[in-house]
């Protein structure tokens, strides 16, 4: 199998069409007539003396044309929760204030919560960003009810990119890709214009994901890449080595654990945890935030252009060994 060669092209008449289906017509996508349908991503380069922020250097995220910054914002974490809305909208104007372009999301962070925080923002600065979320329903039918939902949360009328969620096991992989399944949900609002990417996402096992990027050629990867990593199950191995052979966009996700990864007498910094990420030949890593002050941590950290040696990305791998269970719990536990 094999997605759309045809990635820029958009059938403005189907995805017209398909949004009237959904009722979200051009008065409640605020955004048909006001502005490209896909806002250039290539340059968001800022001012570097400005807030006295460095830019981020920018990455290719595969052979999508598109390029992000290294750091870019997940959608849980202060994200998802509604009832701190003002909140999370802050720290989201803030992340693209400071250089973040890729924001990733999903229905299933903060039950919608999530996709409606981001989706405030996005009202009035859709097109500032590259807008990632996902299915995690396997079935056709299921992920055209979902995206209908999302597309109604992000107050938008497109999604950069819709990925198969949480890829566990081999079942997965064969639903979503069964006659009625997700993947064709997607070629079809890829067909429509409402969708401009494919991609498919999971953290418990790689080998479940290189079968399936291997038959199904997705545009992005999002996998599961930190200083723990190396220890069990590795990602960081022949499913990130796939991935660069296919010239994917490489999303790196869990690069703290959830936290976990921080323990006295092992890993203690967000510079050596994200740099480690970062140290790879990844497009972006999306991290879930808490504060203001800790986006700020992490865009800073990301312009520094990390690329530790063998030795150094050895260090650290070392300091996270003993509780690599802990840095890697989310193989065995979700």
């Amino acid at each position: 199998m094999k997605s759309s060669d045809n990635r820029n092209k958009v059938d403005s008449h189907s995805r017209r069409q398909f949004l009237r289906r959904l009722g979200i017509g051009v008065a409640g996508a605020g955004l048909l007539n006001l502005a490209p349908l896909w806002g250039d991503q290539r340059d968001r380069s800022r001012d570097p003396d400005q807030d006295g922020f460095a830019s981020m250097p920018l990455r290719r995220l595969g052979d999508t044309g598109v390029s992000v910054a290294p750091f870019s914002l997940g959608g849980e974490a202060t994200v998802q929760q509604l009832p701190r809305q003002s909140e999370a909208v802050q720290i989201i104007n803030r992340a693209i204030d400071l250089g973040v372009n890729y924001i990733d999301t999903s229905p299933t962070y903060g039950s919608g919560g999530s996709e409606t925080n981001i989706g405030v923002v996005m009202a009035d600065r859709r097109n500032q960003v590259f807008l990632a979320t996902k299915t995690h329903d396997r079935s056709y039918d299921g992920t055209m009810r979902l995206v209908e939902q999302s597309l109604k949360r992000l107050q938008t009328d497109r999604i950069d990119l819709y990925q198969i969620h949480n890829v566990r096991t081999e079942s997965d992989v064969r639903r979503a890709f069964g006659e009625r399944g997700a993947v064709k949900a997607l070629e079809r609002l890829q067909s429509d214009g409402v969708v401009r990417f494919s991609g498919i996402s999971g953290h418990r096992d790689p080998d479940v994901l290189l079968r399936a990027i291997r038959e199904y050629r997705f545009d992005c990867l999002l996998m599961t890449l930190n200083a723990a990593d190396i220890h069990y199950r590795p990602f960081q191995k022949d499913l990130l080595a796939e991935a660069r052979s296919q010239d994917m966009g490489i999303i790196a996700m869990k690069v703290t654990a959830v936290g976990r990864i921080f323990r006295e007498g092992g890993i203690t910094s967000m510079e050596q945890a994200l740099g480690y990420t970062l140290s790879f030949p990844v497009s972006t890593a999306i991290v879930g935030i808490s504060s203001v002050r800790e986006l700020e941590e992490n865009v800073r950290i990301a312009a520094r252009g990390y690329k530790l040696s063998q030795d150094e990305l050895s260090a650290v791998e070392e300091l996270s060994q003993a509780y690599a269970d802990d840095g890697n719990f989310f193989k065995h536990h979700w």
